[in-house]
């Protein structure tokens, strides 16, 4: 394992987030709720802390009140530790006072703080990114080759290769050319590589390890605002730059889709990301709920959260997040429900019937299929919400469609009997 002082973790929040809107429209990208407990900033954290890297920085900006309060509460090391997690947002100084235009523009505002750790090495990471890595193995390929800098890089499809940052390399893994996002024919043709596979393509999977020293001058003489698109091209030019393979699950959750799919493919027996790793499980905080009640239900392939409530519903590949609940007669399918942040008193109930206020979570006698319900939501009485798969994307106040998934924003009320179908 690494030793501490050798490297400092920097987890990048993320801008505003607006592929994954309106998931983001409150929080922060790595605040996003996840597998029912979780948030996307756990998934970083928890692979420096098994690797060794227990001094960690998270680059703020956009809504961070939600990221900050997770992880104030959740990761606290010992007075005889060195180690922390540390928020570093975007702030005005008497030099600058825009905010944060890029990644790389991040770091080098930050960089003042970062260099106060003494670390030799810096390790920067994406808050939005779901995938178990051992960085210490990562660390000791980049000391073997003595690189100056290191990148994370898994093969990728053809289809796929206009998302990423493509890279080739030699022999060696010492990437040679580098291409941000390319859609050019002749450029994709220039960057496959040799392999005859399914992925022939070598994606950056947006994971940077730098020397310290050469992080400071680059940062210092290119002025480029992204590490994708400035940094990295120009440190190919000037420095050993090399390539670390992963052959490993990982997702970069940046659209509705990518989030929807990848939750639900947790339900499946075996998922292709797995958190039932004994010796590498992910930390989340410690919220001390009951465990679930399930009364009368069928229940296929799905996870139910900690805290969660369910009486009589027909529910299969989906997740129910915590405290959610679910009533009599209602049906899920594909559904992932996010659970709420608190739950309901005696005189709620009194004055939601009072009012005519649906109850926290899902009514009775409901039909729910292919969506996102985001916390807090209340989801009225004969509710039906259908699938809007090869329909186009919708935004109204209650609800919006993206990627053919329907996503209920955080504290929306669906009133009963309300019908939710393409048009």
């Amino acid at each position: 394992m690494a030793r501490q002082s050798e490297i400092v973790g920097i987890i990048l929040g993320g801008g505003r987030g607006r592929r994954l809107h309106p998931l983001t429209r409150d929080r922060a990208k790595p605040a996003v709720p996840l597998a029912g407990k979780y948030r996307l900033i756990d998934i970083p954290i928890s692979n420096c802390i098994h690797s060794g890297i227990n001094q960690i920085y998270i680059l703020t900006q956009f809504l961070s009140a939600s990221l900050n309060r997770h992880v104030y509460d959740t990761y606290k090391f010992d007075v005889f530790s060195r180690g922390f997690v540390e928020l570093l947002p975007a702030e005005q100084t008497l030099t600058r006072s825009d905010w944060y235009q890029g990644t790389a523009d991040a770091v080098r505002q930050k960089l003042p703080e970062i260099q106060n750790t003494a670390a030799r090495d810096a390790l920067i990471l994406a808050g939005d990114h779901l995938y178990r890595m051992n960085y210490s193995d990562y660390v000791a390929f980049h000391k073997q080759n003595l690189a100056d800098i290191t990148l994370a890089a898994i093969p990728v499809r053809e289809e796929e290769a206009s998302r990423f940052g493509i890279l080739k390399t030699d022999a060696s893994h010492r990437i040679v050319a580098y291409s941000e996002k390319p859609e050019d024919d002749r450029v994709l043709s220039e960057m496959r590589t040799d392999a005859e596979s399914d992925k022939p393509y070598l994606a950056s999977m947006g994971i940077f390890l730098f020397q310290m020293e050469v992080l400071e001058e680059i940062l210092n003489t290119v002025q480029g605002a992204d590490f994708g698109q400035d940094i990295i091209p120009a440190g190919i030019r000037k420095y050993r730059v090399y390539a670390y393979p992963f052959d490993g699950y990982w997702e970069d959750i940046g659209t509705i889709r990518t989030f929807y799919e990848a939750n639900i493919g947790l339900t499946r027996p075996e998922p292709a990301f797995d958190f039932y790793k004994r010796n590498h499980p992910i930390f989340t905080r410690s919220r001390f709920l009951p465990p679930s009640r399930v009364s009368e239900c069928t229940i296929r392939q799905s996870v139910l959260a900690e805290g969660s409530r369910l009486r009589g519903a027909d529910i299969s590949d989906s997740i129910i997040g915590l405290r959610g609940v679910v009533r009599e007669g209602s049906v899920l399918r594909g559904v992932v429900m996010m659970g709420a942040d608190f739950y309901e008193m005696d005189e709620d109930f009194v004055r939601n019937i009072e009012y005519g206020v649906p109850h926290l979570g899902i009514g009775k006698d409901c039909h729910i299929e292919r969506a996102i319900i985001d916390k807090n939501a209340r989801i009225g009485d004969g509710v039906v919400i259908t699938s809007h798969e090869g329909c186009g994307d919708v935004t109204r106040e209650t609800f919006v469609v993206r990627d053919g998934i329907v996503v209920i924003p955080k504290n929306t009320t669906i009133p009963s009997g309300c019908r939710i179908r393409p048009q």
